[in-house]
């Protein structure tokens, strides 16, 4: 393997910390003796077929670390999903480039275009080091305790249904806030750690690891709201019936559908909408308001944690500590260790490409509209110091004079 050239690609969802990897190895390679080069590829994997690609050998490393420090994508992204023939096209430019070390930082998909470009390589018996760093707000990788971009987009999360529950609670009636999560619920259930007093929102938790039934979710809430006079909600878009279609399908006369074909879920508020018009026509509540986080959850500047930049860094780093130490391709994975600390492997990329993980069941509470304290526990470490606090006056009544 010649390590003199190096390639880096940011792929799917832009995240708060996307750029900590991307600093992370750009950084770590220049320190290696050998390295030449290190090319970035704007937009992601498409940017490598088109060879559109950038020379980061020559940013300064103090404003690598000012990017770094940035949300979003610095490189550019792309929703591509790249077939064979489509990885074939990658390999083909890695090898007219002579790149010895291709990295991509990204998810699901991402991880399976590794491996699609690493087999490609081995059977050309081309001298190339594949690796794979994690990167979802989804929390959706196997293999890993937690995932780069996760616990930033779960702060936000926490911290916006908090205020929300404030202001349901000043002027009470019912809320419901959909988050993102196709298959995982991880970042609706970062709602829960935005409660402090028992009877705060969100009072109703819904995930896509259970089945989601309307008559079931309008009595849910009849029944909070004549307990609390009000009722905040959270809402994966994910959420599905027991035949799997989304529930957006079951409510909606038009839908839209992404590059993949896969119902619109991101982007549009209509999931909100019509579960705010059940709600209203169904139970005559009058105060219905809803909310969809869609992209503000992803790269919101200013709600970052801490932990989360951290680590980020870290799993760049390692990958080219992997790449140019160990001897295979892989998988970055973030293990846990203790309470807390967090520890790095390399994966098979098989063990990790196209696989998706989901909530487990310890830490969804038995009735299906809560987390239990399992996950609190999980979370609170991720979500990085300085979190926000919220206080109540405490209740001193007046005795009434005229006593109406």
């Amino acid at each position: 393997m010649n390590p003199r050239k190096i390639l880096v690609a940011q792929g799917g969802g832009p995240t708060a910390v996307i750029n900590q990897s991307l600093a992370g190895v750009v950084l770590e390679a220049r320190r290696h003796r050998g390295v030449e080069l290190v090319y970035g590829a704007r937009h992601g994997v498409r940017g490598i077929v088109n060879e559109d690609l950038v020379d980061l050998t020559q940013e300064t490393s103090h404003n690598l670390e000012m990017v770094a420090a940035t949300p979003a994508s610095a490189l550019g992204s792309t929703r591509d999903k790249p077939d064979i023939k489509y990885c074939q096209e990658i390999f083909k430019v890695l090898q007219a480039h002579e790149i010895g070390q291709f990295y991509y930082i990204g998810g699901n998909d991402s991880s399976d275009t590794v491996r699609i470009v690493s087999e490609q390589a081995q059977a050309a018996n081309y001298a190339l080091r594949c690796i794979h760093i994690p990167k979802t707000i989804d929390n959706d990788l196997v293999g890993n305790d937690h995932t780069p971009g996760f616990p930033s987009a779960a702060r936000f999360v926490a911290q916006a249904f908090a205020g929300a529950n404030l202001d349901n609670a000043a002027l009470p009636g019912v809320y419901v806030g959909v988050v993102m999560g196709r298959h995982a619920g991880f970042l609706t259930a970062a709602s829960a750690l935005g409660k402090k007093f028992a009877d705060d929102g969100p009072h109703l938790i819904y995930v896509p690891e259970r089945v989601f039934e309307v008559e079931k979710f309008l009595a849910d809430v009849k029944a909070t709201y004549e307990r609390f006079g009000r009722c905040v909600i959270a809402v994966s878009e994910g959420i599905h019936d027991a035949a799997g279609t989304p529930i957006i399908s079951t409510l909606a006369k038009e839908l839209e559908h992404d590059a993949h074909g896969n119902v619109q879920l991101s982007g549009t508020g209509a999931l909100a909408d019509l579960l705010c018009e059940e709600i209203k026509q169904r139970l005559g509540i009058k105060r219905v308001r809803g909310d969809t986080f869609g992209y503000l959850q992803r790269s919101f500047i200013g709600c970052v944690s801490d932990v989360d930049q951290r680590e980020a860094r870290e799993v760049g780093e390692k990958a080219v500590q992997f790449a140019m130490w160990g001897g295979s391709d892989g998988s970055v994975a973030i293990k846990r260790a203790g309470y807390y600390a967090a520890d790095y492997e390399l994966l098979p990329l098989s063990a990790v490409a196209g696989k998706t993980r989901t909530m487990e069941d310890e830490f969804i509470a038995p009735n299906g509209t809560d987390v239990t304290d399992a996950f609190r526990l999980y979370l609170r470490p991720l979500l990085g110091s300085g979190m926000p606090d919220a206080y109540r006056l405490r209740p001193n009544p007046v005795a009434k004079v005229l006593n109406r």
